[in-house]
């Protein structure tokens, strides 16, 4: 770096500060994209202009399409093993429709604005084609392997070192992991990540006002994996503490009421948690607000969630036609709200894959175009007041069509034994990689290992490189390490 940008290098705290003394200001409102939101971290650490917004997410979307950590997510469970079947989604495809799923709700939503008489100010605050896509791509980059079964694995044995969390990790890959910069990640503009970020709220701070959590943290170290319970451990929805830094440059441009209101905790409603969730242990607090690009991904998300995975497990014959007829067909919600008659069974349910496309196509776009757009008349800016949603009957359908999947498939024996499985591997490796970090782990690795000034820095290395290992890498660096008669100096994990 030349002794001019050295001159004019900003810290991430000195970013904040400034951002601060000059926040939101209504007459930004036609200036959806001017400067602020385009800026990439980078940029403002150096003090350089953002590009046009056109450009700046069309690179966001590309970033996150060339990554690795993208790459990775074909060999990443959805929900079944990835030697199941060829059929089946992983997180790659997962995130593809997602990201088409997004596409759709943005394109239904200038739809019907062009219906109006007006122009509704909502329609310039409507992210782009480019930057809903690069959002939902990216928003399981940091899901690690296995599944959710990994996630609490990595969290119980980061526990004392800042826990982990998947939404957390997808952040961290976005400022720090990614490698489109040496340092900071991969770099996306402000309101790329600030759509990526569904928990704006810190896991210290999160943990902190869990008195059941804080007395599990002074148990004992137990080391015989095959006897903890892992719903124990199920991390809180949060961001980590080395990227707070990071999380206050995204958050910058409101103005101290929005900031604090928008990162507040409160006790989840019974409405945003899964059955599985509600019967946790020592259910954490959770921010309750969004941004209004945040709200069409998680659309997206819970639209490919409860309707594409239902197909997965209705071709692989997890599920029968009497257990859809009584659990959906005949539920309160589809009754008092027929989004679909029994041919949308008979296709389901049919032995023609065609037919089964054709259904599964057919409700996702009666989600689509049961979307809609409000102000939540809490805060000031529009980015944080505007909110996404699927109108009331529909929503309810949805929220049935999730728990039916949530019963019914995610957690049968058959489908928790594969996730314990996955666990007690990641368990395992952590243990032994934490043990003998000289000898087990890769030289890049080892170098941040050396490097870091901390032992949570040091911990938050091996958890790094376990996150981001796919369910294959994790399984055959498993066997090589811990199988005898598997293994070679010439594998190529």
């Amino acid at each position: 770096m030349n002794e001019t940008n050295q001159g004019t290098m900003k810290s991430a705290s000195q970013l904040q500060t400034a951002s601060q003394d000059k926040p939101f200001s209504k007459n930004d409102v036609h200036h959806p994209d001017k400067g602020v939101w385009t800026q990439r971290f980078t940029d403002a650490l150096e003090n350089k202009e953002a590009r046009k917004a056109r450009i700046v997410y069309q690179r966001d979307r590309a970033r996150v399409i060339h990554s690795a950590s993208f790459r990775r997510l074909q060999a990443k469970t959805q929900i079944f093993g990835l030697s199941e079947s060829d059929f089946y989604r992983t997180r790659l495809t997962h995130s593809m429709e997602v990201a088409q799923i997004g596409s759709g709700l943005v394109e239904h939503l200038i739809t019907l604005a062009e219906r109006q008489d007006s122009e509704p100010e909502y329609l310039q605050w409507l992210p782009s084609m480019y930057l809903i896509e690069a959002i939902c791509l990216a928003h399981d980059l940091g899901h690690p392997p296995y599944g959710h079964g990994g996630e609490v694995a990595l969290n119980y044995m980061m526990r004392h070192y800042g826990g982990f969390e998947g939404n957390a990790q997808t952040l961290r890959v976005l400022a720090k992991l990614g490698e489109y910069t040496p340092k900071n990640g991969l770099d996306l503009s402000r309101r790329a990540a600030l759509g990526v970020m569904k928990y704006p709220a810190i896991y210290n701070d999160v943990i902190a006002k869990n008195t059941a959590y804080q007395a599990q943290l002074q148990q004992p170290e137990n080391n015989d994996f095959r006897t903890l319970q892992m719903d124990k451990w199920l991390p809180p929805k949060s961001l980590f503490e080395e990227e707070r830094d990071y999380v206050n440059w995204v958050l910058a441009p409101f103005n101290r009421e929005d900031r604090q209101k928008f990162i507040c905790l409160q006790s989840a409603s019974q409405e945003t948690l899964l059955a599985g969730d509600a019967q946790a242990h020592n259910v954490h607090l959770r921010t309750c607000f969004k941004s209004l690009d945040t709200t069409i991904m998680e659309l997206a998300d819970d639209i490919a969630y409860g309707i594409h995975d239902l197909e997965d497990a209705i071709a692989m014959k997890m599920l029968s036609r009497e257990i859809w007829q009584t659990e959906v067909m005949q539920s309160p919600e589809l009754q008092a709200d027929p989004l679909w008659d029994d041919e949308m069974t008979e296709r389901l349910f049919s032995n023609s894959s065609k037919g089964r496309k054709h259904a599964i196509s057919k409700m996702v776009g009666i989600m689509v175009e049961a979307v809609q757009i409000s102000r939540q008349e809490r805060f000031e800016h529009p980015l944080l007041d505007y909110q996404a949603s699927l109108k009331p009957g529909p929503m309810a359908v949805l929220e049935l069509l999730k728990r039916f999947v949530f019963k019914n498939v995610i957690t049968i024996p058959e489908v928790k034994q594969m996730e314990y499985k996955g666990q007690q591997v990641v368990l395992e490796l952590f243990k032994a990689l934490r043990a003998n970090p000289s000898a087990l782990l890769p030289s890049k690795s080892y170098a941040k290992y050396q490097a870091a000034d901390c032992e949570q820095a040091r911990q938050r290395v091996i958890s790094d490189y376990i996150a981001g290992m796919t369910n294959t890498y994790a399984s055959r660096l498993y066997a090589k390490l811990f199988t005898p008669a598997q293994g070679s100096i010439f594998d190529l994990l």
